[in-house]
């Protein structure tokens, strides 16, 4: 089986949507949001292609929020502060 960007990238993204789902909702996402932020860049940056697989994680965040219906903001807020948070970690 090979591995691909898609598939390395694909359930981290997943899990981001999942909590800007929930902020949707009222719940209080922050610390989950910067906590998966954060474990996904660390281990995204081990792998030998990390530099391209944070950026693929960025734009598919960016794109998401972009996506997103207007309607949705809270959503797509907490999807632009993973982006910001991912491209500027701590």
């Amino acid at each position: 089986m090979r591995t691909t960007v898609v598939g390395l990238v694909t359930p981290h993204l997943l899990h981001l949507v999942d909590l800007a789902n929930q902020a949707d909702k009222g719940v209080n996402v922050d610390w989950h949001v910067r906590a998966a932020v954060s474990r996904t860049v660390g281990e995204l940056r081990e792998l030998f292609n990390g530099p391209e697989l944070i950026a693929a994680y960025i734009d598919g965040l960016e794109s998401a929020a972009a996506d997103a219906p207007p309607r949705r903001v809270e959503y797509a807020n907490v999807l632009r502060a993973a982006a910001e948070a991912a491209r500027n970690p701590r």
